[in-house]
């Protein structure tokens, strides 16, 4: 099923802390707003009431005709009931996609928030009986499914969706006990996560001699040139945080204590599994590209920030020097226009095709670029349904990291539109490949303006900048699985954690994948807080390493010369998921289960590391 609810955790560039705010479009140029009416005209409209309606008398009829008569079915009954549930999910997901969209845009508005919980509540109800579909599904005997899929063509298409409900057999609760967990669901955790962004949206902040800014403008003044601002940023954040630090424990805990419950009670060996299945991913693959990443953090993160450290002429570097500029990185605003040049000209070099389906996104009202009041941080593309068109939120500044995430949501965009033709059921992507496109597209942009360098000392910014961001991608990412691991592990075997057990948990990763180049500041043990990975979706993050270096190897096959590359990669976007990894894989020579596909990814960013230190030299 595709998810109808758009959250800053769904593709999401949040976690590079490459987002930031302005108060105002200033010099970049006239920043689009979103046109919603493709979904509705309006939170009234007649449409929104029709579809409720359609929604619900939808729900009932499939239940009157199905349930407990799946078993029973040939292999044209099986059809028709998954087209029937396709177009549920189609009106739920128009109907969720709208609300949640509309949130996101100002989430303090009062109207709004309203809006979505209502709406939440109704499609909880109203698909509360289509919670048989599955377990019957689950009760049918796999010698019958196969029959089906032997004499249908149609249906054997639907055959991911099968295995994926399969693969959950073994953690299937009784009927009532799944009904009941449907049920409540928009109370458990959908309301703490609600909690979070709301609290999260509503902070204000007022670093040392500046004005009172939101998040986004304070998690800027990390990136910026001035070291002074950039402590004051930090210092700042740590300050906020701490104040907040109780509301965020207790948002982490008691989501981490309903997973161990539901967990527990479903018999799944780890908090990580229904993440893996969901993700259709293989436990040992993931726990290879994890073991890869911890084991190169010496050639990578610990060897580039010496450099950084050298660069930045500092005898130790501090957390607000992570992403602080080179001294010789030009302070240049690059407004919408010219991001948008850049990143189409980007995609029209790889393939024309790929520009052209990335065009509508500025013409049309498919992008929200500009930073508003209560407006949702970080970025994130939502597909909506398969029937309109994706939608992009940016908070645009115009630093040359935007840039690479707007070619990052497009390259998401680009996907989701690509995919749209296996159906509701069939188009929404894994974590694990989700990331495939948004990254490739990145690695797009940024070939590009490498070639375009003027000299030297530009492209070792423009290379040191794309290290950083690969190194946020990776190693970052898999630094806050870890956490997560540890949270959710001593959350079940320990209780009710404090706010100073989880402090020290998030700090005994961060030294690890940093390295010796840096101190911390004290407040930094905070800084957990504020990822909303971390509740909305846990173990999501680990998806931006698998997508990074799973893309660097796709990428490494492009420069080889492939001449049906480009062929066999929009085949690969199309596929959505209807296949396994494996086999989107196979046609490029690669195997993610093999660990030295995971090296071959990560080498890429280590020879990025021997070219700035060669020029060193």
């Amino acid at each position: 099923m595709r998810t109808p609810i758009p959250t800053p955790a769904d593709h999401t560039t949040l976690p590079r802390d490459a987002v930031a705010e302005t108060g105002g479009s200033g010099n970049l140029g006239d920043l689009p707003d979103w046109d919603l009416t493709d979904l509705y005209p309006g939170m009234d409209a007649p449409e929104v009431k029709a579809d409720l309606e359609k929604l619900q008398k939808a729900c009932a009829d499939f239940a009157a005709t199905y349930e407990g008569k799946l078993a029973d079915l040939d292999a044209g009954g099986m059809l028709a009931c998954i087209l029937a549930h396709e177009d549920i999910d189609r009106t739920a997901g128009r109907l969720m996609s709208f609300a949640g969209l509309l949130y996101y845009q100002n989430t303090t508005d009062g109207a709004r928030a309203q809006f979505l919980q209502n709406c939440q509540e109704k499609v909880t109800d109203y698909t509360a009986p289509l919670v048989f579909f599955s377990l019957e599904i689950n009760r049918i005997p796999d010698a019958q499914i196969d029959a089906m899929f032997d004499a249908d063509a149609e249906l054997a298409r639907y055959k991911p969706i099968f295995d994926r409900l399969r693969a959950m057999r073994p953690y299937q609760l009784s009927d009532e006990l799944e009904k009941f967990l449907h049920d409540q669901s928009s109370v458990g955790a959908a309301a703490w996560n609600k909690l979070f962004d709301e609290t999260m949206a509503g902070l204000t902040f007022r670093p040392e001699g500046m004005d009172e800014m939101s998040i986004e403008a304070t998690l800027n003044l990390l990136s910026e040139q001035d070291r002074a601002k950039r402590e004051a940023g930090a210092r700042e954040l740590a300050r906020v945080f701490g104040e907040n630090i109780r509301l965020f424990a207790r948002v982490h805990n008691t989501l981490a204590k309903e997973k161990e419950i539901e967990d527990r009670w479903r018999k799944m060996p780890t908090a990580q599994t229904g993440r893996h299945l969901s993700n259709h991913v293989e436990p040992e693959v993931v726990e290879a590209l994890r073991n890869a990443v911890v084991a190169a953090y010496p050639k990578l993160s610990h060897r580039y920030y010496e450099l950084k450290r050298k660069w930045l002429g500092l005898e130790t570097m501090q957390v607000w020097d992570r992403n602080a500029p080179l001294p010789k990185d030009e302070e240049r605003v690059i407004d919408w226009p010219e991001a948008r040049k850049t990143v189409l000209d980007a995609y029209a070099g790889f393939d024309p095709e790929m520009a052209a389906i990335a065009e509508p996104f500025f013409d049309r009202g498919w992008i929200d670029a500009g930073v508003k009041p209560g407006k949702s941080p970080g970025a994130f593309a939502h597909p909506t349904v398969t029937d309109a068109h994706p939608y992009v939120l940016l908070n645009y500044l115009g630093k040359p990291r935007d840039v690479m995430t707007l070619a990052h949501e497009l390259g998401h965009g680009v996907h989701q539109v690509l995919a749209a033709g296996q159906g509701e059921l069939l188009a929404d992507t894994p974590l694990t490949l989700a990331e495939t496109a948004s990254v490739f597209g990145e690695m797009l942009t940024f070939r590009k303006l490498l070639a375009d360098a003027p000299d030297q000392a530009a492209r070792k910014v423009l290379l040191a900048g794309k290290v950083e961001d690969m190194i946020n991608t990776v190693v970052r990412q898999i630094a806050f699985y870890d956490f997560e691991c540890k949270l959710h592990e001593a959350r079940r075997t320990q209780g009710e954690l404090t706010t100073d057990q989880i402090n020290d948990l998030w700090m005994s990763v961060q030294g690890e994948s940093l390295g010796p180049a840096f101190t911390f500041m004290e407040g930094y043990e905070t800084f957990w807080s504020y990822i909303p990975h971390f509740v909305h979706s846990p173990f999501y993050v680990y998806a931006y390493a698998f997508g990074d270096g799973l893309v660097n190897a796709l990428y490494a096959v492009y420069e080889e010369g492939d001449a049906d590359f480009q062929k066999k990669y929009f085949e690969m976007l199309k596929a959505g998921g209807s296949k396994h990894h494996s086999e989107l894989l196979a046609p490029f020579g690669l195997d993610a289960s093999d660990p030295k596909f995971w090296d071959k990814g990560l080498s890429m960013i280590s020879g990025m590391i021997d070219e700035l230190e060669a020029m060193e030299a």
